[in-house]
């Protein structure tokens, strides 16, 4: 009789047990502190975002499966895993509705009149995309830089770096990458950061490394009327305490952590683990909940904001830091911060009344349900 299959899995995945128990046994460990002797006997690795998937980790393995439940794939060398015939699975699109959230509560806090200024959205993927597209049913002016797309394939007008960097709010949701045509690792730089209009708003809940976060500093530093909100940072989950003191809206890589979001990247790597190894793909549907009432509103911004406001995760990030006493505890505290982070649901999971038809119809773009009161 053969063993059971063997499963390392970051312990931060939702719903392990029950999506993948079926699988084989499970140990689940902090994803940065998988390694390689984790892997001895391992058949099947499921990560998250932190942990780095290449040769190092996997030379002395038997994986089989690597599936990470994330929309981004720069943590994983895919060259590799296709010279060694690893089966790979990951979840892009799992958490961009969560993402649109954090986008527009953001936006709510930092710049309530965002809907008639100019937006400029750098990655037309998954999430950039859908915040384009978001923004745009708001009624937003929207334009997208991404090199890689055509205009039939953008909802949006496609535009160059450079006019995007002219737009009053610029949201980066690109990639992180340092190969290819059009690499954007340090892609905002001091020269770009110069060129963005005073006052604008810079949000980055893509990737931490398509900006220099040392220019960033930099440019903060010299009084620049840069509006800065970042959830994603170079070096994690060591941030640099200097640059945390100058950005308005600090968080700590949880734009995509709804509940939702992040079991939906769980479920899929599920539904491709299942198929790779042969087995039916089991049905894990939970009974959707009614909406929580929020009650009357009579402004976007104000429902936004009662559904998720990101002003918390930032109080959060800044207390957690501040009690540290060196970089060790820094970065143990950022990754407590993601593994213990608190519940919170999408736009669909509320409800709200307004008596302003206007209104209705903008809350409903957004999301939420919507009566008339």
């Amino acid at each position: 009789m053969s063993r059971p299959l063997s499963i390392v899995a970051d312990e931060n995945m939702p719903n392990l047990q029950r999506l993948f128990g079926g699988c084989g046994n499970i140990t689940a460990l902090p994803g940065r502190a998988i390694s390689a002797d984790h892997l001895r006997d391992c058949d099947i690795l499921l990560v998250r975002s932190v942990t780095s998937v290449d040769a190092a980790l996997l030379a002395a393995s038997p994986v089989q499966f690597v599936g990470s439940a994330t929309i981004g794939t720069d943590h994983i060398d895919r060259d590799y895993l296709a010279s060694r015939q690893i089966a790979f699975a990951h979840a892009p699109g799992c958490n961009a509705a969560s993402v649109v959230q954090y986008d527009l509560a953001a936006l709510a806090v930092l710049r309530p009149g965002w809907r008639s200024a100019r937006i400029g959205v750098l990655g037309g993927g998954n999430v950039g995309s859908r915040v384009a597209a978001q923004l745009a049913a708001l009624g937003a002016a929207v334009v997208v830089c991404d090199p890689f797309l055509d205009q039939a394939d953008c909802g949006q007008p496609l535009v160059g770096l450079e006019a995007l960097l002219g737009c009053d709010i610029v949201l980066l949701h690109a990639p992180l990458t340092t190969g290819g045509c059009h690499p954007t690792h340090h892609l905002i730089g001091a020269a770009e950061l110069a060129a963005l209009p005073s006052g604008a708003l810079l949000l980055n809940a893509g990737r931490g490394g398509v900006v220099d976060n040392r220019a960033l500093l930099a440019w903060l530093s010299s009084g620049a009327a840069l509006t800065t909100a970042l959830d994603v940072w170079e070096g994690e989950p060591q941030i640099d305490s200097e640059l945390l003191a100058r950005v308005a809206l600090a968080t700590p890589h949880i734009a995509g952590y709804s509940d939702q979001g992040r079991s939906n990247g769980s479920a899929m790597v599920a539904k491709a683990l299942y198929r790779h190894l042969g087995l039916a793909v089991g049905r894990h549907n939970e009974q959707r909940p009614a909406p929580l009432a929020l009650g009357e509103v009579d402004d976007l911004n104000a429902a936004i904001i009662a559904s998720y406001d990101p002003r918390r995760d930032d109080r959060r990030l800044r207390a957690a830091l501040a009690s540290c006493r060196g970089p060790a505890e820094r970065a143990a505290a950022f990754d407590r911060l993601r593994r213990d982070y608190p519940a919170r649901l999408e736009f669909d999971h509320y409800a709200v009344t307004s008596r302003q038809p206007a209104l209705r119809t903008a809350l409903a773009a957004v999301g939420f349900t919507v009566t008339e009161g």
